[in-house]
């Protein structure tokens, strides 16, 4: 029986992939085997010994100790693209409400026309000329990332007449190869900056990218630029965005990330983490996240980690027989380990397969007979080793 530990509300629709004859579910649960998280800050949390993995319902994992988890072999995995669709919607209308001031509209028309009566016709076309603003058609639109969002945003914003130049440098085949073909890819992101009449942004928060919308970029941008963020808070500096919205450089700023200096201010959209708060996403992400951690739990398979690398053994394991799902630290003569240790308790290798990421790499070897307690307890021994689980067939 698996134990999972649920930190935050969990879409049922996810949590019902889990067989409730092998699974036990739980917000409040003794030494789980794995953990389900939304937004629950993980920073300060202490662990079980048992844990085994945490799957983020989402994409960001800024809430947990990635790095820790990993040093003691616990693997973190996320949900790239099961909240895309949502926060691609929540992108559109943030550039259709940086063009067009229709919140400002609806604010003065409950508070200037209320009361008015008959006369309220007449003085909304009397006051509708504060409100214009540009059609989104025609104009050119720089997404920087073209991951799964930034990827739908460019081709919603070709269909809706949009020019669209994108900018990636890790952009995958697969991206790629999902682009309408009239997105343009620029090789820097002054490409982006210079000929940009709107810019969304779409990149995760490391140290190179942490602040990357600042005095200096906003400098090159043409001026009258418009800047949607609703991917992280820290890519925009805010005392640099607050200059250039009041020098009217950037016309206007939508950020799904308030702060109290952005607020009140008629050039600033701020909103409160909007982008993935859809029913629809909310369970996508629950789904995805339960499969992640099943297949992990019942094969050893690692897909979507953010701090171990990807590896699968695509045959299941052979009857009677054990998978070992070994972590360990990046360094040389691991494997020449692993088989000496096999090969002394005389258990022949069916399958193996080893990956890395940066420090850490994980082994998934296929053995034909059960690995006793002695066995086990020599790979453990083994320098460099950070943990390994048996999974009998």
């Amino acid at each position: 029986m698996f134990k999972i530990q649920t930190l935050n509300k969990i879409s049922v629709i996810g949590l019902d992939k889990f067989p409730r004859d092998t699974y036990e579910v739980a917000s409040e649960i003794n030494n789980p085997d794995a953990i389900l998280v939304r937004s629950a800050d993980m920073h300060e949390m202490a662990l079980s010994e048992n844990v085994k993995a945490v799957a983020r319902a989402g994409a960001g994992t800024n809430n947990i100790p990635c790095d820790k988890l990993a040093e003691k072999g616990i693997v973190v995995f996320n949900t790239p693209g099961a909240n895309a669709n949502a926060v691609k919607e929540l992108v559109i209308l943030a550039l259709l409400l940086s063009s067009r001031p229709a919140i400002a509209a609806n604010k003065w028309v409950e508070s200037e026309l209320a009361g008015k009566g008959d006369e309220i016709a007449a003085l909304a076309e009397k006051g509708k000329s504060k409100f214009v603003g540009p059609e989104l058609k025609g104009k050119t639109l720089g997404v920087i990332g073209l991951g799964a969002i930034g990827n739908m945003v460019a081709n919603t914003a070709i269909a809706l007449g949009m020019n669209v130049i994108g900018y990636d440098p890790f952009l995958s085949l697969k991206a790629a190869l999902a682009l309408d073909h009239n997105v343009k890819i620029v090789e820097t992101l002054d490409g982006i900056y210079t000929k940009a009449d709107y810019i969304t942004v779409h990149v995760p928060q490391t140290n190179e990218t942490k602040g990357m919308i600042n005095a200096q970029s906003i400098k090159v941008m043409k001026d009258g630029v418009r800047i949607i963020n609703l991917a992280r808070g820290g890519l925009v500096n805010n005392a640099d965005m607050l200059a250039a919205l009041n020098s009217g450089k950037v016309a206007a700023h939508v950020t799904d990330f308030a702060d109290e200096a952005l607020l009140n201010n008629p050039k600033v959209i701020c909103l409160p983490h909007l982008g993935a708060s859809t029913p629809e996403a909310e369970d996508n992400c629950a789904v995805m996240a339960v499969k992640e951690l099943r297949d992990f739990l019942e094969t050893g398979a690692i897909v979507n980690s953010v701090n171990f690398p990807k590896a699968s053994i695509d045959s299941a394991i052979p009857a009677g027989g054990t998978r070992l799902c070994i972590a360990h630290k990046n360094i040389p003569n691991m494997i020449a380990g692993f088989t000496s240790v096999l090969g002394n308790a005389k258990l022949n290798i069916g399958g193996m397969i080893d990956q890395n990421r940066n420090e850490i790499a994980y082994a998934l070897i296929d053995v034909d007979g059960k690995v006793d307690d002695e066995a086990l307890a020599a790979l453990k021994a083994i320098e460099g080793v950070i943990n390994v689980r048996p999974i009998y067939a």
